[in-house]
């Protein structure tokens, strides 16, 4: 079907339409077809194609380069990108390392506030037992002396209202005796 109208088409050209000889200069379809022979002829021998082949080498060329510099600079790019994030990942582990190592401190600083508190209140727990015992200890001594005064008050009235004149003198020389005894 294809080659048919190829064919149609070749005989319904206005090559076919034109009257009397087709090699003729005065068939104006002949003189169309050498002029665009000579057209050809003097583009070729002008090295017109090798020109515009040279053109579109050049601008391929030129294509090329920058789809090349495009490459490049889409890695170029690709790297710094990657660079980046590898800076923000460290500099995320980092913070992270930060804040665990601060929450840690403040835990340590917590834990040893507390130890420190324990401490301090039985220091002051000691030291109120140290007073309540010393207050305590003062007490008694202050009441034994109290005791041992009142004591020997009632032993002196004793004795005043017992010790004659005789009994005295007697009992004077018996105590320096004693302490002359002890003394040597």
């Amino acid at each position: 079907m294809k080659k048919l109208s190829i064919l149609l088409t070749l005989l319904a050209s206005p090559a076919m339409a034109a009257s009397g000889p087709f090699f003729s200069l005065q068939n104006t379809n002949f003189v169309v077809l050498i002029a665009f022979i000579a057209f050809i002829g003097i583009l070729i021998y002008m090295k017109v194609p090798a020109k515009i082949t040279g053109m579109l080498d050049a601008r391929a060329a030129a294509i090329k380069a920058e789809l090349d510099e495009a490459r490049a600079l889409r890695e170029e790019a690709k790297s710094i990108l990657a660079t980046y994030e590898r800076r923000q990942k460290e500099v995320q582990e980092q913070a992270d390392r930060i804040v665990s190592a601060a929450r840690d401190e403040a835990m340590a600083a917590a834990a040893q506030a507390k130890e420190d508190l324990k401490a301090a209140i039985a220091r002051r727990l000691a030291a109120a037992n140290e007073q309540i015992a010393s207050a305590e200890a003062n007490a008694i001594r202050q009441v034994r002396e109290q005791a041992v005064a009142v004591a020997v008050a009632a032993a002196g009235d004793v004795l005043s209202r017992q010790m004659t004149a005789e009994a005295a003198s007697a009992s004077i020389d018996e105590a320096i005796a004693e302490v002359e005894a002890r003394l040597h």
